[in-house]
């Protein structure tokens, strides 16, 4: 990349492996390939970076515009302020078409291109992390594979297929009152549980316990039509298991708040990273949605190493 300082936007996933989204001051968006199977040599991906920001210091992504279900239109923030609420400032939270998306089916109300994006087909789906705690969430149809993929789900299922994204959030506030699930599971929590995941197995069958939950009370429990309720599993990037199946990661213990830090991410999971520190042989586990809505300089940066031993099972 020719520039060196970005604004972080986030780890995204492609089919072909996950990036790191950025923009540049001038708030061209880029891309980090943070897949290891494309890096080039030998081993992961070397990511080094300084942190610019402020310490717990948030900077607005912009806002986007919505005409339809593939078409939309990203502003970065003019004033390349602070973020005030989440990850936009007062202004451009003003002007952001998708902060209507999870009130449109209670209010009616909402910008024509935003409509329009609702009208497309939308999946229910159960989602189960490495420790077992499980949500339950919906997805656009054009994002059906790729939502799941940045949640960093391990195990999921589709439950139900409606016409529009109102129905699909008016059945998701549905199983979230009837049956308990969720809709957020913080991302600090999700790279915790990689530390020591429950095994397949079990995380298939807590899956497939909560989906069958869900399903009984779609058929029997709602009166409410335009949607289908369904039984499909959704396939996790063949990568994954290479985190999954490592052995004794330590949590990364440098805050990415501040600070200098350098590594080689080995394997991701949603946008967990297993990675290794120059000097040290215990892999880390490093939760890379801290560095959403920070400043960054990339560069030949390298993390401390950490006075850690390793887990005993």
């Amino acid at each position: 990349m020719a520039a060196e300082l970005f604004l972080c936007r986030g780890v995204s996933w492609h089919r072909e492996g996950p990036v790191l989204s950025l923009a540049t001051p001038e708030g061209t968006a880029q891309e980090l390939s943070l897949d290891q199977a494309a890096a080039a040599g030998p081993g992961g991906v070397d990511l080094g970076f300084r942190i610019l920001s402020q310490f717990g210091e948030r900077y607005c992504l912009g806002f986007h515009r919505v005409y339809g279900p593939d078409a939309r239109e990203h502003t970065p923030c003019p004033r390349q302020d602070t973020a005030a609420r989440g990850y936009q400032c007062g202004p451009c939270f003003a002007r952001d078409d998708l902060r209507f998306m999870h009130d449109v089916h209670r209010s009616g109300v909402a910008p024509a291109g935003l409509l329009s994006y609702l009208a497309q087909n939308h999946w229910l789906y159960v989602a189960t992390f490495a420790d077992g705690a499980s949500k339950v969430g919906t997805a656009a149809d054009l994002r059906k594979w790729h939502r799941l993929a940045e949640q960093g789900a391990v195990v999921a299922r589709y439950v139900a297929s409606a016409d529009d994204g109102q129905i699909v959030r008016v059945l998701e506030d549905a199983v979230t009152r009837a049956v308990g699930l969720a809709q957020a599971v913080r991302s600090a929590a999700k790279t915790a549980a990689l530390a020591l995941p429950r095994d397949g197995a079990t995380l298939d069958g807590i899956n497939a316990e909560f989906a069958g939950s869900v399903r009984a009370l779609l058929r029997d429990g709602l009166d409410l039509s335009g949607f289908r309720v369904i039984d499909e599993k959704w396939v996790a990037p063949s990568s994954w298991s290479r985190l999954l199946a490592s052995t004794g990661p330590q949590l990364y213990p440098h805050s990415l708040a501040a600070g200098e830090h350098g590594f080689q991410v080995e394997a991701m999971v949603g946008a967990a990273a297993l990675v290794l520190i120059r000097g040290s042989e215990v892999p880390f586990l490093v939760d890379l949605a801290r560095l959403k809505g920070q400043r960054i300089e990339l560069g030949r940066y390298q993390s401390v190493v950490p006075e850690v031993q390793e887990a005993s099972f």
